[in-house]
């Protein structure tokens, strides 16, 4: 056990096995983990996972929306210690494959816990869900419809549709969801001369909201549907409002420039961090209006919110270099090369247009000036560039570089192109006994 004033972390289990738990007391310092397991030693970047977070996500979940409850979606992140901390605290799980689904049941989780929240299935992973008693499945179209009535008819039909965020990170629209007008009711009456069972309304306002009202506007089209529904005698039950809700945190982490860009990168993670309680307010407040029952079975599917803040990427700068004006040989900027890059865990810059933002381990306490600063990633690839215009004190080779809220859309993605390997994750719980 080693201690660093008010903080301690227990570190006897470091490196027994795959998905060992560490244990902390009060905070989990960064700087002293760095040090203990002298990170400088290896060319591998690492993940650290504070579980903890995520308990606290769960918390605040409970907190601001009590009669949601959160179905995880796994494509977020899929670590086996993330999906059984969420089991055991009570989740349940948005699957999109068979191997999700399978992933889920082999921990103990129940298929009521489970929505197969894919409108567009493979026939195998219908079978799969039919076999596992897996019942409630989204469905946006004739097609599927018809899919569903060959190969799982017993199933519950959750009728989904389009009503998309106007500023949203990843927009979903284009690709999923009916027209709410124009398909919605002629889905509902397919469903009805097929003999199969609606039970439930869905949308999905984008990956990443900014458009807080678009909850409001999701949920009252909802309540329509559920009208005509009911109409046709269905048994309208579920509501599933999808996802879109951030989860960054920086509440940890400092401001390392003063430039106009990396202000509003991190003034933009802290807002969003902020922006729960916001959409609390709004969510509540719709369904207090539109689905005052409480018969009805709220669910969300909430990812990034849970997992994104749990995860800091620690990376090693394994190269420098300098760019200088030929005509007065004035630096223009500064280089570094790491050890992690979009084709691994800085996928998300490319598939989730995530903006990272980055923490230097130099001494804070005096003055380091600053110089303008890209940063690449380890690969061959010109495209493979994390940061392009950000500010960070004068680095050596060797010296690590921290990204906070790293934990959406990261790990699932990333490849081992050019050889670089993705990198390994140390866990980290508070011990509060």
């Amino acid at each position: 056990m080693h201690s660093n004033n008010k903080n301690q972390v227990y570190y006897s289990q470091m490196f027994k096995g795959k998905n060992e738990i560490n244990y902390y007391s009060t905070e989990l310092p960064l700087k002293t983990v760095i040090q203990t397991f002298d990170f400088k030693n290896t060319d591998e970047a690492l993940f650290i996972c504070d579980l903890t977070k995520i308990k606290e996500k769960y918390v605040t979940w409970q907190k601001y929306m009590p009669r949601v409850k959160p179905y995880y979606a796994i494509k977020c992140n899929d670590d086996d210690l993330v999906i059984k901390t969420l089991a055991d605290l009570g989740t349940g799980f948005d699957c999109a494959s068979r191997n999700e689904i399978k992933q889920i049941l082999d921990i103990g989780v129940q298929p009521e816990r489970i929505i197969f929240a894919n409108p567009c299935k493979l026939t195998s992973h219908i079978k799969y869900a039919r076999s596992n008693q897996v019942l409630n499945g989204t469905v946006d179209n004739e097609f599927e419809m018809y899919k569903l009535h060959k190969h799982y008819p017993q199933s519950n039909l959750i009728i989904r549709f389009r009503c998309e965020a106007e500023e949203v990170q990843c927009p979903l629209g284009e690709k999923f969801g009916c027209d709410a007008e124009q398909d919605a009711s002629v889905l509902m009456l397919l469903a009805k001369s097929l003999q199969l069972n609606v039970t439930g309304i869905s949308f999905h306002v984008g990956s990443g909201c900014k458009d807080f009202p678009a909850y409001d506007r999701a949920i009252n089209i909802a309540k329509k549907l559920f009208k005509f529904g009911e109409l046709l005698g269905y048994d309208m039950n579920l509501l599933d409002i999808g996802g879109g809700f951030p989860g960054s945190s920086d509440e940890n982490f400092k401001v390392v420039s003063f430039s106009s860009e990396i202000l509003k990168r991190k003034l933009l993670v802290f807002i969003y961090a902020l922006h729960i309680p916001q959409i609390a307010a709004i969510v509540n407040k719709s369904l207090n209006r539109y689905f005052p029952d409480r018969k009805v079975n709220v669910i969300a599917e909430p990812g990034r919110f849970f997992v994104a803040a749990a995860y800091t990427l620690i990376c090693k700068v394994h190269a420098k270099r300098e760019v200088r004006s030929p005509n007065d040989n004035k630096l223009l900027r500064k280089m570094y090369y790491l050890n992690d890059g979009v084709y691994g865990s800085f996928n998300c810059i490319l598939y989730d247009h995530q903006h990272v933002t980055v923490e230097h381990f130099l001494d804070k306490d005096s003055y380091l000036p600053s110089f303008k600063t890209l940063i690449w990633g380890p690969t061959c690839d010109a495209l493979d560039k994390i940061i392009e215009d950000t500010e960070l004190p004068d680095l050596c080779c060797g010296d690590l570089l921290a990204f906070p809220n790293m934990g959406a859309y990261t790990i699932p993605i990333a490849s081992p192109f050019n050889g670089f390997m993705s990198p390994k994750t140390l866990y980290f719980l508070q011990n509060k006994k």
